[in-house]
């Protein structure tokens, strides 16, 4: 797919709300350190370099890997880039103050996505935050190709996830259920029009906050 398709090179705005809003005041930012699962072509990951933040990235597909490496190269940045399987990405636990999706983890079966978030709150810290960007259900494409389970679609024949293999579309409370283990939840919608605005493409916006020290200490 990466090796016949173009990407964007500029991250969401959602995303970089969420990074302004968590982690621009940090009086160092290399400190920080930020994992995201799914880098694709690189836009996300070389935003999180360019801001100066301690970066990590994993994909599937080593395609992706080499085109991440190769344009945070050309910008002179550098990032822990490594081809893996979400669900076996090697880090020990509570290593992360983020971590970070966009459209990414929607790409597979409903039982994935949970083991995929349950891995992910492991990675963080206590008081660590996570962002998701999850396509949602009546967004242009669902319903349309092949059905694996509820809501889980694939060969699907139009729309932004045409020739993408298998897109969960999210309901809310799928949404809400995935995040559950997460001690914080904040849920938006970000909505755009395709098509002479015949269709809507919509996104679950998701920061989730896991637990810290201070309130585990508290309900002790």
């Amino acid at each position: 797919m990466f090796r016949t398709r173009s990407w964007g090179r500029y991250p969401p705005e959602e995303l970089i709300r969420f990074m302004a809003r968590n982690f621009f005041a940090a009086e160092d930012r290399s400190k920080v350190r930020v994992l995201e699962l799914g880098c694709g072509a690189g836009a996300c990951t070389w935003f999180l370099a360019r801001e100066g933040f301690d970066t990590y990235a994993v994909d599937g597909s080593d395609r992706a890997v080499e085109l991440t490496r190769k344009y945070l190269e050309s910008e002179g940045l550098s990032a822990h880039v490594e081809q893996a399987d979400f669900l076996s990405v090697d880090f020990e636990s509570g290593f992360f103050d983020a971590v970070v999706e966009v459209a990414s983890i929607q790409q597979t079966t409903m039982a994935n996505v949970h083991e995929i978030v349950e891995r992910a709150w492991e990675l963080l810290k206590p008081g660590g935050v996570m962002f998701a960007m999850m396509v949602a259900k009546g967004t242009l494409g669902d319903g349309l190709g092949r059905m694996v389970e509820p809501n889980t679609f694939k060969d699907i024949p139009e729309g932004p996830y045409r020739g993408l293999g298998v897109t969960h579309f999210f309901e809310e409370g799928e949404v809400v259920e995935v995040f559950s283990p997460f001690a914080e939840l904040e849920l938006e919608k970000s909505t755009r029009t395709a098509c002479n605005r015949t269709h809507e493409i919509t996104h679950w916006v998701v920061s989730a906050k896991k637990q810290s020290r201070s309130a585990v200490g508290k309900q002790a």
